[in-house]
């Protein structure tokens, strides 16, 4: 059983709140940034970096600009002036982007789940996670009772952890009385679902951890 289906493609840009990846910068702007951090750290003025570096105040601002690529030599003397290492100099340069993921408040995706009634809303709080997914993170908010709740089953483990309101929520043949920071861990493949909403709104987080790839979480 798919119990997931998207309903819009995440747009990645500022206004949306997501991530944004920057230009690659080159060596010497790495080096640059990173002598700049370190000497503001230890509130350093480039003349005093410089002199115990044996260099012009000159050469070490167009090293912190990334103007000039530095001898081993100089940036070893710099980094010694700096109280630091070489290794500190080059640790941003060519490693791979990171992997976060940023949703802004009220910026997830909104996608549609089999049995959805009206006034039940579900809101991706993470996608866009490679070719494969290990786990599916949303929010999903109550503000409408309705007759007909549904029950569903899908690979993996679910965490949901309440942040407002009160429901009875039934996972195979238990029913549990979730309330403001209840947390419940089930198994996806049992049959599991709202038993009944007792006090709306009802807001909670819930996380599907997917123990191995399969098409259905694809």
């Amino acid at each position: 059983m798919k119990p997931l289906v998207s309903v819009a493609n995440p747009e990645k840009n500022a206004e949306s709140g997501e991530h944004v990846r920057p230009p690659s910068l080159s060596l010497e702007k790495c080096v640059g940034t990173a002598v700049r951090a370190l000497r503001l750290r230890h509130q350093l003025t480039i003349a005093q970096v410089a002199d115990g570096a044996g260099i012009s105040s000159g050469m070490l601002s167009k090293i912190e600009n990334g103007q000039i690529s530095a001898g081993m030599d100089t940036l070893s003397r710099v980094a010694r002036a700096l109280g630091s290492t070489m290794a500190m100099l080059f640790r941003t340069y060519d490693v791979p982007a990171g992997a976060a993921h940023l949703v802004k408040r009220g910026k997830g995706m909104p996608f549609l789940r089999q049995g959805t009634r009206p006034g039940h809303t579900f809101e991706f709080l993470s996608y866009d996670q490679g070719p494969t997914k290990s786990f599916d993170a949303f929010l999903v908010t109550i503000s409408e009772d309705s007759d007909n709740l549904p029950t569903v089953e899908h690979p993996g483990t679910e965490v949901i952890h309440m942040l407002e309101g009160v429901m009875e929520y039934r996972s195979g043949q238990t029913l549990y009385k979730l309330e403001p920071g209840d947390t419940l861990t089930l198994q996806g493949e049992v049959l599991h679902g709202f038993e009944r909403l007792i006090e709306l709104p009802i807001r909670f987080l819930c996380t599907i951890v997917y123990s191995s790839p399969s098409s259905d979480t694809q």
